[in-house]
Parts: structure tokens; sequence; C-alpha cells
């Protein structure tokens, strides 16, 4: 048979492993997924603890790492979620939490560097804007609250790098993680002088360098016996889970841009030259030949996740089947959707939500309607942003869990942004992505294209009720600029 690769996936609720054959391909009955949950502290704070992810890894890789001896493995691919800080002791063990993207305790700090220095001049090296979701705040926070803490901290990194410490003894940093810091200089591909002076930190308090096609061979100890088939296969370094969505998704050029809701929301191009600067949109790298632009959202599933939570919902069947029958902003309420702060376009990171226009005769399903919406309604935003950027012909792939639940949520945003939506056949785009770059790295596949499928259905928008999204966006930004 053809060597197999293995994606691991470590997102921001839960963690997966996968096998996929050479052409990348899933395996049926080789997946395996592991939930966990966040801490949420009263003060903003969002924090995984790394013992329990590594946990829920491994017990991914007990699930699917089993195969028949005629059945070669080629090599580990692994993605996790971007701008996650952890810190590392000297002897590489973890001794904080994982500070998550949606941490906002650091916004006073952000606030203090907006101040202060050239935020034009420092997003146009770093891609990154100054925020609560990037390293240099949230490293400056932690300074001053936790300074005992911090005084053990020997090398900052995230969870790709605790992973690689645990199954090999050391670890780098690839490329693709560290241009989702804040600290990274994008087209020097290396440290960002000012960007760390700022965070209060040296170079030596990072990770080596290394590039996505760079693996790390040699399990140790423990992991080499609970996985002797795996003891000298290639493990490529950790990529930002952005970059697995959308060449999971198959958006690996000008021509399409990947749209992906899980818990937050992003839209996504890839690139083979520097796209320019734009303000409200970030910029990073895939590797050193490629580069990925766009703009992450705050929001996503979690404000459905929100509203299943909180409202007196009906069931799913009966929410979609309804949600369905409706016309756009029919409730007559506005929401700012901002459960965890503002990034994209705005990256105001102290911004919270806010429901407008309710009446005693508004129901739950009024209320999901609208904040599905209002989700939608930002994600319009931020293609008009991108939008430039790509082709005139493009296509816009949507994946992610929190639209695979919901078609009609998926009509929503279609109409919303005013551009047709092609579904993603693939339901797990991040970890089918991870398999793809590893197959390119091992030579495996010549390019990421060659692992293209033909797209899903197309969700065309409706003019009209494109029309009403308009009108409900300004009065969005309207009620945004009052509160």
């Amino acid at each position: 048979m053809d060597p197999v690769v293995i994606a691991v996936d470590v997102g921001s609720s839960s963690a997966r492993a996968a096998l996929f054959d050479a052409r990348g391909e899933p395996i049926a009955g080789r997946f395996h997924q592991v939930p966990y949950e966040a801490r949420i502290t009263p003060d903003g704070g969002v924090e995984h603890d790394p013992a329990a992810l590594l946990d829920a890894v491994a017990t991914c890789l007990d699930a699917v790492h089993a195969w028949p001896e005629s059945v070669s493995t080629a090599g580990v691919g692994v993605t996790t979620f971007w701008h996650g800080l952890l810190g590392f002791d000297s002897g590489g063990r973890a001794v904080t939490p994982i500070s998550m993207w949606a941490d906002t305790r650091s916004a006073g700090e952000a606030d203090v560097l907006r101040g202060a220095l050239d935020a034009t001049d420092l997003h146009a090296r770093t891609g990154c804007h100054l925020h609560a979701s990037y390293w240099p705040s949230r490293l400056r926070w932690l300074a001053r609250e936790h300074p005992d803490l911090v005084a053990r901290v020997a090398r900052w990194g995230s969870f790709g790098e605790h992973l690689e410490t645990e199954l090999f003894g050391d670890a780098a940093t690839s490329i693709a993680m560290a241009s989702g810091t804040g600290l990274f200089d994008q087209v020097a591909c290396t440290w960002d002088t000012e960007a760390l002076a700022v965070a209060g930190i040296t170079k030596s308090q990072l990770f080596p360098l290394v590039d996505r096609h760079e693996p790390r061979r040699g399990l140790r100890g423990a992991w080499a016996r609970r996985w002797p088939r795996l003891r000298g296969v290639p493990w490529f370094p950790a990529v930002g889970d952005g970059v697995a969505s959308s060449v999971g998704s198959d958006c690996t050029d000008r021509g399409r841009i990947a749209l992906n809701v899980g818990t937050s929301a992003a839209l996504r191009i890839v690139t083979p030259d520097a796209p320019a600067p734009v303000r409200g949109l970030w910029r990073y790298r895939v590797d050193r030949t490629l580069w990925i632009t766009g703009g992450a959202t705050s929001e996503g599933g979690n404000v459905y996740a929100w509203c299943r939570d909180l409202l007196k919902l009906p069931p799913d069947d009966v929410v979609e089947r309804t949600l369905g029958e409706r016309m756009p902003d029919e409730h007559g309420l506005t929401v700012l959707p901002f459960l965890a702060g503002e990034r994209a376009p705005g990256w105001r990171d102290g911004r919270r939500a806010a429901i407008a226009g309710l009446t005693l005769d508004a129901t739950p399903l009024d209320v999901l309607e609208a904040a599905l919406e209002a989700v939608a309604l930002r994600l319009a935003l931020v293609y008009e942003l991108l939008a430039p950027a790509a082709e005139p012909d493009h296509a816009i792939v949507a994946s992610g869990g929190g639209l695979a639940r919901s078609p009609a949520w998926r009509r929503i945003i279609a109409d919303a942004i005013g551009h047709p939506l092609r579904w993603s056949p693939d339901s797990e785009a991040t970890t089918r992505g991870v398999a793809v770059l590893a197959l390119q790295s091992l030579g495996l596949l010549r390019s990421l294209a060659d692992a293209r499928r033909p797209l899903g259905e197309t969700i065309a928008p409706d003019p009209v009720r494109h029309a009403r999204y308009r009108a409900a966006l300004e009065r969005q930004r309207t009620l945004d600029e009052k509160v």
C-alpha cells in the first residue's frame, strides 16, 4: 500500500488526529477527536492547561496510529491554534497556562503601545496590529501582573513547541507560527528587534526558527515505547491553523479566498508575493516562499454556542427551518457580537458585545438570528478589504464546524457578503490541510495544488436579501459608533 501521513490538529476547543493517504484523502475509520474547554476568568482571561492538551493529543494518536504492517508512515504533520503564548523553564517544562488569542486582559498594555509606537510602521513589518491577541501586549501584562511566574520562564513559545519538546526533548518555531506572534519581521523572516524590545524579551528567550519543511526525528523514552512505529518518522513543526485551513480548503492562490467559521471566523488568501499592508487585515507567512493575508474575527461559532447556552432555543432542526423561512433583519435587533473583544477589522480589544432594540415580544430565535447576522456583517467588512488582493473572478470557499452545522448560516453569510460561496467538500479542512502540507514537504505531492478536489455546492447571494443586509450593516455601524 501507499504510505500514509498522520495529521495532528490542535484547535481551540478540541484535538484531532487522522490518517491520510498519499493523495491527501482521509482513510476511513482513522479519525479521533478529543474535546476540551478553555478556562475563562472574570477579568477576560482565556487559558488552556498545556498538560490537558498534551493528553488529548496523545489519546488521539493512540486511537489512529495502529494500522496493518503493510502500511508505512511517511510523516506526521502538526497544526495548532495561532497566537497561543506559553512559558517554558530552563528544563523545557511548561510553567504557565497557554494564553489564548481571545485573552483580553492585556488590552490596557495594547493601548499603551498604540500611544507610544508608530503602529503603521510596526504593522507593515510584523503584519500584526497592536492588540491583545498578539504577544507584545500579553508579555508586558504578564511581566507586570505575574513577575514571579515570569522570572521562572527561560523561553516563550506556543503549544506546538510544548508538544515537540515533550516528544523529542527540544523544539523549534516554524516561520508560519512565528509570523502570527506580533514579534516577527515578515519580510526579513526573523524576529523583529523593536517588537522584542517593547515586549520586554530578547531573541534568546525564543525558540530557533525553522521552515515548515524541516522535520524532527527520534521520539524519546516513553513516547518511543508507546508508538514504536513512529520512532524514526519525520515530524514536521507546527504551523498555524489558518495556514492549514486554507490549504485544506484548496485555497492556495489568488483565485480562491478561504472562509472558515469555527470557534472564531476568518477570511484568508495565499499569495506567492507579499501583499501590500492593509489596515484592518493581518499579513503572515505560510513559509519562506508563500504569504497568507486576511482578517480573523473574535466572533464565530462561539457566538452560536453562547446563544445556545443562554437562550431556550428549540431543537436544531426547528432552528434551521425557522432561519431559512425568515427575511433578513426582520427582528428589528442590532447586535455587536464582540463577546471576546474585536479583532478584524477594527482591532479594538476592549470592545464588548451589545444588543439593541429588544422589546417584550422579542424571542430567543430573534436574538439568535440577529447574532448570526451580526457575525456575517463583520465578515462582509473583512471581505471588502481582502477582495482587491484576489483575482476578479475569485471563488470564496467556505468551511468549518460552525457552518457545517447550519446551512442557514451559510446562506446568511453569502447574502451579507454579496458573493457566491462554494462549500468545501471536506468537513475537517484544517486537519486535511496539515496532511497535504506534510505530503508536499515529503515530496509525495509536487505542489499543494495537486491535492485539489472539485468544489461543493454553490450558495448564491440573493440581491434583495443583500440589500437588506447592507442597510443592517449601516445600522450596526451607527450603534458601534454610539457605544
